[in-house]
Order: structure tokens, then sequence, then C-alpha cells
């Protein structure tokens, strides 16, 4: 069937809120049920967080052992790409092609891959806090969901590319944990991350 999927939020304010990883983790697990989880199950378990929690389970996702599934990656980056336009956009209905919603990850391994990310998600909580508060409000906070749109959207052409999607949903992970928790200090990280990576392509290619 074609067409798609609008996804409403149930709090439009959620994403002026802070809220934690483990809690958005948890939020992702729950919706794990059956032998398959669909990509429309998650979204719309993360949706009434905040757009932010939607785009870093997809970023995290992508530097787990799932990474090896054959396209995760450009699916991944699809979503991103398209979130982020629509938070920039200030729309206040999630939506997303219903081709994307459709597919669907084995529970099992998802369930895995967000075991790997347990102890990480408890060490950010626990160390965030209010800092470089500038870097995650308006009109900084533009170009974060901007370059996550960019990073989104480059993840498709990269996906033959060893370890490329891998180091973008790291860089992606930074931004978007910067716009969950509301602490700048990650969004720094994420954006000399991403210089780096950049840094090390121009001279390996030079």
């Amino acid at each position: 069937m074609n067409g798609s999927v609008r996804m409403d939020r149930a709090d439009p304010k959620s994403e002026n809120m802070s809220h934690s990883i483990t809690e958005t983790l948890d939020r992702t697990r729950d919706a794990a049920r059956g032998e398959k989880t669909s990509v429309g199950a998650i979204v719309e378990a993360l949706g009434h967080v905040s757009y932010g929690a939607v785009i870093l389970v997809p970023a995290l996702l992508v530097i787990t052992p799932l990474s090896g599934i054959p396209g995760l990656s450009s699916v991944v980056g699809i979503i991103i790409a398209l979130v982020s336009a629509q938070m920039l956009a200030g729309r206040r209905h999630l939506w997303l092609p219903r081709w994307i919603l459709r597919r669907r990850i084995d529970s099992g391994s998802l369930r895995k891959a967000l075991g790997y990310l347990e102890k990480p998600a408890s060490f950010i909580d626990r160390h965030t806090r209010p800092r470089l508060s500038f870097l995650v409000r308006p009109p900084t906070r533009s170009v974060l969901q901007a370059t996550c749109m960019i990073c989104g959207l480059a993840m498709p052409f990269l996906e033959l590319v060893p370890f490329s999607s891998s180091i973008l949903g790291a860089a992606i992970s930074f931004f978007a944990i910067a716009l969950v928790v509301r602490d700048g200090m990650f969004a720094a990280i994420g954006l000399l991350f991403l210089a780096g990576a950049a840094l090390a392509v121009i001279q390996f290619a030079g």
C-alpha cells in the first residue's frame, strides 16, 4: 500500500524539555515486541518524547553491531534527514513515509543492541547538566538540526564506505543527546568530532 503516515506528538512543548537517555532507550525497548519490531512502532513510542529522541535512537543503533545489516544505514539516514528537516521547519506533527514506518527489524537483535547502550546511557544521564546552553537554544539549535539533516542525507551515499555511517552516526548522536538532555557540551563535542572526521577524510583523500 502506498502513502504515508502522520504521527501527532502529544506535547509540542516537549522539544524544550530535558529527557533522560535511559528513558529514551526504555521506550524503544518497550516497543520491541514480538519477533519483529517496525520502525513505526519505535517512532510512535519516541514521538511523544521529542523529535531529538527520534533522531537519537537510529543514530545510536548505527554505532552498534546492527550497523552490519544491509541497507540499515540508508534507512537510518533518511529517517534522520526527514525528522531533522521537520524540526527545522517547526512542525508540530512528525511525518514519515509509510514504506519507512513498515520496515522491520528482529526484536531480539534490537534489544541486544540496546543492551550495549545501557551503560553509556546511564553514564551520560549521571553527568549531564546545563552547560553551554546557547548551543541548544535558538538560533544555534537550528545549526545542530541542519547538521543532523546533512549528515543523514549523506549516509545513504556512503553505505559502501567502511565505518562512514558509524562515524556520522556518532556525530549525530552527540548532537541528538545535546537536544534531548539540553546539555550544550555534547553539541560542542559533536562539532569537534565531525570536524576531526572531515579533516581526516580530506587528508586521506589528498
